[in-house]
């Protein structure tokens, strides 16, 4: 029997990538990081593995055998790099901030999640409540809070390719109008903390009204989950959100 030719190996690897592929979409994205599911970086990882085992064994010069494990160890470094900014960020924020990274989607409609860092493959969410942030009706960071805040440009220093969007929620009461502006200046002195820091990261802010909220405007609990600061993580301009609709 001939063997395979290259074009066939990498027939059958993406083959393989596809069935992890598929198998990864399957899983829930909202479940907590701590499952027993691979995380992006580890499916990257095998694949890139799987890939390089290919490429090594299918090119010219020592043992098969040889080249087949350096390729491998050459691809797995590689594709270990799909998904571990983002994981790995996610964790260093979670540690500086003294949490834990939280993807449980009703996280946010726990009264005393006050602060909470989540993570998808595209980017990190630092949701802070306004309580812990600003005092009634006003848009400046207190001193405890502008302290906790500092700690996020502490990390982010490490990751100056990162770009940072801060988005501000309220709640329904008063005026579309007067709630956009306190939204957007809310965001704003929050994101003028993280860069006054020193960081060098891109940053930039939006507000959002009402719009968005975690839970219906009927009651006093309900509004409190709304007034919130949220913090995005990104490791390129093409995964970019617009926080206000989704």
């Amino acid at each position: 029997m001939k063997k395979l030719t290259l074009l066939k190996q990498f027939s059958v690897v993406t083959l393989i990538a596809i069935m992890l592929g598929a198998c990864t979409s399957q899983n829930n994205p909202q479940t907590p990081t701590n499952n027993t599911n691979m995380s992006k970086t580890q499916t990257g990882a095998l694949i890139g593995g799987i890939l390089g085992a290919v490429i090594g064994a299918s090119s010219k010069g020592s043992s098969k055998g040889k080249r087949a494990i350096i390729g491998g160890a050459i691809g797995a470094a590689v594709g270990g790099g799909i998904g571990y900014t983002m994981e790995q960020q996610a964790k260093e924020m979670a540690d500086e901030l003294d949490t834990n990274v939280n993807n449980n989607p009703n996280a946010v409609l726990d009264v005393d999640n006050d602060l909470i860092v989540s993570n998808t493959d595209k980017y990190v969410k630092i949701m802070l409540r306004d309580s812990m942030v600003f005092e009634t009706n006003k848009a400046t960071p207190t001193y405890e809070a502008a302290r906790k805040i500092a700690k996020i440009s502490d990390v982010l220093k490490k990751y100056p390719n990162t770009i940072v969007q801060v988005v501000g929620f309220t709640d329904s009461r008063g005026s579309y109008e007067y709630n956009q502006k306190l939204s957007e200046q809310r965001a704003s002195n929050v994101g003028n903390t993280i860069y006054n820091n020193g960081i060098q990261n891109q940053i930039f802010s939006k507000g959002c009204s009402f719009n968005k909220a975690v839970a219906p405007n009927t009651n006093a609990t309900n509004m409190a989950l709304n007034r919130r600061v949220e913090i995005y993580l990104y490791a390129n301009q093409n995964d970019i959100i617009d926080a206000c609709v989704r």
